[in-house]
C-alpha cells in the first residue's frame, strides 16, 4: 500500500505522542481528547474508511433504510379511515444511492472534517503493527509513541456451520450496500442486527425467515417484550424459527439452502439470499499484540481494566474491540476516557450505569436499568407497571397503539430502576428515564412534573401513575 499521510502541524508545540490503532468513533473521541489534553496525535487506519462501522456500515446506513422501508409500509399501513395511500418499491438503486450520499456526508463533516482542524495530528493508511509498547510500524516506517490506544472495533462473527463458507452469505455491512432487492432472505440471529434487518428487508418487499437458535428472538430479554415484538414481526409476514440447530448450508441453482433440527424435526429452508448477523468478534489479528504481549480474554477481545488500560501499562483499548457494550456512543466514551487517562493522569474507571440501548425495529424497543428478572437476581425488593400504549392519547389519536411501557422501581424507596419500552418512536422517551434512574428520582416525583398532553412522553407520567392505580378510572390530564 501506497503512504497516504494528512497531517495538521499549525500548531503550538506539543510533547505527548499517542497513537491511534482504528478510525472509528473511539479513535476519533481519543483524538480529540488527546489534542485537548496538548497531546500529538497520529491516527493509523486500515480497512474501513475514516469513520468506522457507524457511518460506513452501522448506524448511519441501517437507520436511514430502516426509515425508508418504513415510510413504504406507512404508506400501505396508516390506520386512518377514509385516506387511500399505497407505497412500493419503484427505484432500489436510488435508494441506496441516497443513502451513500449521505454516509460520504456524514463521513466528510462529522470525521475527517473535524480531525483536519485539530492541532498536531497526522493521519497514515495503512496497516499497523505494534512491535513494543512504545513502537508501531506502518508502510515500513517505525513511530514511537508515548502511548498507543487500540481501538480497532469490531466484525461480524461468523457461526461453524457446514458448507456456510462456500455460499455467497451477507453481513450487516454487505447487506446495506446491494443493489438489487432480494426476492427471499434467510436471517440467521435474533438479537439487534438480525431484527432490525429482517425487518427492513420484509418492508422493502423481501420474502424473509428468521431462524434463531435459541427458544425465542432476544432471548436477554424477559418474555413480555419478546412476546410483544415476536406477535408484530410475524404480523407483518416475517416467518419467525426458533430452536434451530443449523445442520448445513449450500447453494443449489443461485439459491442458498439451510437444512436445520426444529424441534427435532429435520426442515430445510430455501431463498434467494442469507444473511449471517449471529453476533460481533474483536479485530486483533494482524496487530502485534503477540508481539507487544497484549493480553486478549477467552472470547477473543481486548482484555483492559475498568481505566481502559490493557496488562501492558502504555497500551488501552476502547471501543468494541474491548467486547460488550457495542454501541457507538459508549465506543466515543471510552476512547476519550482513554485518552484522559493516558495523558492527564486521572485513571478514571468507565461507569455506564445506567446504559439506555433503542433497537430500531418497529414498534422500537429501548430499555434501562433494571427489569424485574435482573432486580430479583440483586435482591432488590421491586415491582413493574405496565401500560398498554392504548391508554396513551398521543397513540390513540395518531392511530398506532402498538406497544406498552413497562417501569420499574424499588418499592423500599419509590425510585427508578428500569424501563423497558415497546413504542413507534420509543427510543425518545429514554432519556427522561434515563436520568430519573441515574439521579435517583422516585416514581412520585416523575407524577409530581407536568408532561405535555397528548405527547408520547405523557405515557411515561401515565405508567408511573399504574403503580397505585388503574388510569382507565381516570379522565384526560388527571393524576
Amino acid at each position: 500500500m501506497s503512504d497516504h499521510i494528512v497531517s495538521n502541524n499549525k500548531s503550538k508545540e506539543k510533547s505527548d505522542h499517542l497513537v491511534i490503532v482504528g478510525g472509528g468513533s473511539a479513535a476519533f473521541a481519543a483524538a480529540i481528547k488527546a489534542s485537548e489534553l496538548n497531546a500529538r496525535v497520529t491516527m493509523i487506519n486500515d480497512g474501513l474508511p475514516l469513520g468506522g462501522t457507524c457511518v460506513n456500515v452501522g448506524c448511519v446506513p441501517s437507520k436511514t433504510l430502516i426509515r425508508a422501508a418504513e415510510t413504504v409500509h406507512r404508506a400501505n399501513n396508516h390506520g386512518f379511515a377514509g385516506i387511500k395511500t399505497s407505497g412500493q418499491v419503484d427505484d432500489f438503486k436510488m435508494i441506496m444511492a441516497n443513502k451513500r450520499a449521505l454516509v460520504e456526508q456524514l463521513r466528510q463533516a462529522k470525521y475527517i472534517d473535524v480531525v483536519a482542524g485539530l492541532p498536531g495530528f497526522s493521519r497514515i493508511d495503512g496497516r499497523a503493527e505494534i512491535i513494543s509498547p512504545n513502537m508501531v510500524t506502518v508502510n515500513g516506517k517505525r513511530i514511537s509513541a508515548d502511548k498507543i490506544l487500540i481501538a480497532t472495533g469490531a466484525t461480524t462473527k461468523i457461526p461453524e456451520i457446514s458448507g456456510l463458507d462456500k455460499c455467497g452469505y451477507l453481513t450487516s455491512a454487505t447487506a446495506l450496500d446491494l443493489d438489487e432487492l432480494p426476492e427471499s432472505l434467510i436471517v440467521l440471529g435474533g438479537r439487534y442486527i438480525a431484527l432490525e434487518m429482517a425487518q427492513m428487508f420484509s418492508r422493502f418487499g423481501s420474502r424473509v425467515t428468521i431462524l434463531q437458535r435459541s427458544s425465542r428472538i432476544l432471548p436477554q430479554e424477559m418474555e413480555d417484550l419478546t412476546g410483544e415484538l415476536t406477535r408484530y414481526l410475524t404480523g407483518e409476514g416475517i416467518e419467525i424459527v426458533t430452536g434451530v440447530a443449523i445442520e448445513q448450508a449450500f447453494e443449489d441453482s443461485g439459491d442458498t439452502i439451510v437444512e436445520a433440527v426444529v424441534d427435532g424435526d429435520n426442515r430445510t429452508f430455501k431463498a434467494s439470499q442469507l444473511l449471517v448477523a449471529t453476533g460481533r468478534k474483536a479485530n486483533t489479528h494482524g496487530f502485534g499484540l503477540d508481539t507487544a504481549g497484549v493480553e486478549l480474554d477467552g472470547d477473543g477481545f481486548l482484555k483492559v481494566n475498568d481505566s481502559l488500560q490493557t496488562n501492558v501499562e502504555n497500551i488501552y483499548g476502547a471501543g468494541d474491540v474491548t467486547g460488550e457494550p457495542m454501541f457507538v456512543y459508549t465506543a466515543a466514551y471510552e476512547g476519550a476516557l482513554a485518552a484522559e487517562n493516558a495523558f492527564s493522569g486521572s485513571m478514571k474507571k468507565r461507569n455506564y450505569a445506567p446504559l439506555p440501548w433503542v433497537i430500531f425495529t418497529d414498534p422500537q424497543v429501548a430499555g434501562v436499568g433494571l427489569d424485574e428478572s435482573a432486580a430479583q437476581k440483586e435482591g432488590i425488593n421491586a415491582e413493574s407497571s405496565v401500560l398498554s400504549l392504548s391508554h396513551v392519547p398521543r397513540s390513540l389519536a395518531a392511530r398506532d397503539t402498538r406497544g406498552f411501557i413497562k417501569l420499574v422501581r424499588d418499592t423500599d424507596s419509590d425510585k427508578l430502576i428500569g424501563a423497558r419500552i415497546v413504542a413507534p418512536e420509543g427510543s425518545e422517551l429514554l432519556m427522561e428515564v434515563t436520568l430519573a434512574i441515574k439521579h435517583g428520582i422516585t416514581v412520585k416525583e416523575i407524577i409530581s412534573a407536568f408532561h405535555p398532553y397528548l405527547t408520547l412522553s405523557e405515557g411515561v407520567k401515565l405508567a408511573a401513575i399504574t403503580f397505585g392505580k388503574s388510569v382507565e378510572k381516570l379522565s384526560c390530564c388527571a393524576v
